[in-house]
């Protein structure tokens, strides 16, 4: 049966129904000028409502996040409080008998952050979990770390990482047999069920609301003395650094924990520094966007750095940069894939140095099916086992016996001890070692990559990114791939193509993975985070010099690029 939508007189009672419980301000006098439009005949407006009204923003293993407006399917006080009361009572079901659940509630400085979460821990206390809110605005790695740390039931950050300005979410971890991991299926469907329970059978008003415990500085305390380890020991020399956290709140722990590290202060983005929810010198604030480290490269020129270290907003994720003299701004910022096998290297090398008796190292190197294949082939030649796994950190962290960890999204998990998801300030204190022990050795992170590729061959790794209005197009183009397979795609043949929509080693997921002669690859799915569908390119070359894998490399990577732009447009 096609899905029934409501007639826009009952849009008008939904949303008057939903005006009379928000208890914020803006969002309530948002609504009513759509609803004062509607009733004009503003046919804009019925169509805005209607996109509001008709459905609710999904709560799904990425938790929730959207714009922050009025209404179920954008992100406001409404549905947070109404998915903490959802949580709250998946969190008591799952409760052993006489056991009183627990969480701990994180915020970010984006809009809304701290609202959201304090009536996050309002709520949850109402309903019977102990609710602990973490003293102030922090990185994500920080909730996710006091999960465990504090031996807590599940975990809650309020954030949107590095979505737009007007955007904010609500991520979850659970503790105890999942480690502070994030959650997976079937716990996301089942703590949906609870939230929608929620929605239809109380007003927010009613919700019972508790006192919460506040955490003391004992927690961030304790991450920054865990997360200092991962630098591997004292430096053996100070590289010349440049750091911005892109307006969020990276910066005040990152601080603390290079200084617990022993690495000199570093050179930084001022405009960048602070949190601001506006981020008003980037247009995007996400590392990976282009322009949006301009500022950095220009720090970075002023002050003579070695290195870039950038953190997202929320500060899970890291890119880095390094000088580069063909590049117009001075520096180039290395892939995420380029930072994920090194520092998958170096956490190879740590294992094999820790291993003891005559069994080898012992650990698993894992990354998401779409990162680079690379770490394969480092695992393999130390020794160490492998894991391929679904996009997403809620699957790497979860990979068995796992001693690193990392997406190509500039994502990447080095102290799995201690935080079981992506986490920007530790993978940046990981690098900082890493090019502090280059550094004392005469060596660059250019040199390093050029070692790389003579002991490993070359990775060379292309993406294609295409923004829909409509999401069936991506529909579309997924069921037009599996009807007629390429047998070629830019010159190059394909071998094989594998559904994994089929399941099998891995749940169930809509992406194709392409097989091609000479051992590339290609990855095709729909983004989970936004109306995009995303091609994965990745070829290798082990012949030859180390310039000549590079340019065989890059030249296959360049032709799948091509070919693949052709069958997707």
């Amino acid at each position: 049966m096609p899905e029934q939508h409501p007639t826009d007189d009952a849009r008008v009672a939904l949303a008057e129904a939903w005006l009379a419980q928000d208890p914020d301000p803006e969002t309530r006098e948002e609504l009513s000028g759509i609803l004062d439009a509607v009733r004009a005949g503003d046919g804009a407006a019925a169509a805005e409502l209607a996109d509001r009204f008709d459905t609710r923003l999904a709560f799904g293993t990425a938790g929730l996040r959207g714009e922050i407006a009025a209404g179920p399917n954008r992100m406001n006080r409404v549905l947070v409080s109404q998915a903490a009361a959802g949580l709250a009572a998946y969190l008591l079901e799952q409760a052993a008998p006489g056991e009183t659940p627990s969480v701990v509630i994180g915020y970010d400085g984006r809009k809304n952050s701290a609202v959201f979460a304090r009536d996050s821990a309002e709520i949850m206390s109402g309903a019977g979990v102990r609710a602990v809110l973490l003293p102030r605005l922090l990185p994500t790695p920080v909730t996710a770390f006091a999960v465990r740390h504090l031996g807590l039931s599940a975990g809650v950050m309020v954030t949107a990482s590095h979505n737009p300005p007007n955007d904010n979410g609500y991520k979850v971890y659970l503790g105890g047999e999942h480690g502070g991991s994030q959650i997976v299926s079937p716990a996301d469907a089942e703590i949906a069920a609870h939230i929608l329970r929620v929605a239809e059978s109380a007003l927010v008003p009613e919700l019972p609301r508790g006192d919460y415990e506040t955490a003391d500085e004992s927690v961030v305390d304790a991450y920054v003395a865990a997360t200092a380890q991962a630098a591997g020991g004292a430096p053996a020399a100070q590289p010349e650094v440049a750091y911005t956290a892109m307006h969020g709140v990276g910066w005040e722990t990152t601080a603390k924990v290079l200084a617990a590290a022993g690495f000199d202060r570093p050179t930084l983005v001022a405009a960048q520094i602070e949190p601001d929810p506006a981020f008003p010198t980037v247009a995007f604030p996400n590392p990976e966007e282009p322009g949006a480290m301009d500022l950095a490269f220009a720090t970075a020129r002023e002050a003579g750095a070695e290195l870039i270290i950038a953190n997202d907003p929320d500060a899970d994720r890291l890119a880095i940069a390094i000088p580069d003299e063909t590049a117009a701004e001075g520096y180039r910022r290395l892939t995420g894939n380029e930072v994920g096998l090194l520092l998958g290297w170096q956490a190879a090398e740590r294992a094999v140095a820790a291993a003891t008796g005559d069994g080898g190292p012992e650990g698993t190197l894992a990354c998401s099916i779409v990162s680079s294949p690379g770490l394969e082939t480092v695992a393999r030649h130390h020794g160490l086992e492998f894991r391929a796994t679904l996009t997403g950190f809620k699957w790497i962290s979860r990979a068995p016996h796992l001693v690193f960890g990392f997406e190509e999204a500039l994502g990447y998990l080095v102290n799995p001890g201690t935080v079981r998801d992506k986490d920007g300030i530790s993978a940046a204190v990981a690098f900082l070692g890493l090019a502090a022990d280059l550094k004392a050795a005469g060596r660059t992170v250019a040199d390093h990559l050029d070692d790389f590729v003579a002991r490993f061959g070359c990775f060379a790794s292309a993406q294609v990114s295409i923004r829909v209005t409509d999401l069936a197009r991506i529909g579309e183009v997924m069921a037009r791939l599996r009807a007629n397979p390429p047998a070629e795609v830019g010159g190059i043949r394909v071998e094989r193509i594998e559904d994994l929509a089929e399941g099998g080693e891995l749940p169930p997921s809509d992406v194709l993975r392409i097989v091609l002669a000479g051992g590339g690859r290609v990855m095709v799915r729909p983004s989970g985070t936004e109306p995009k569908l995303k091609v994965y390119i990745d070829a290798v070359s082990d012949e030859g010099t180390v310039a000549e894998r590079r340019a065989a490399a890059t030249a296959a990577a360049a032709a799948l690029e091509a070919g693949m732009r052709k069958l997707v447009a």
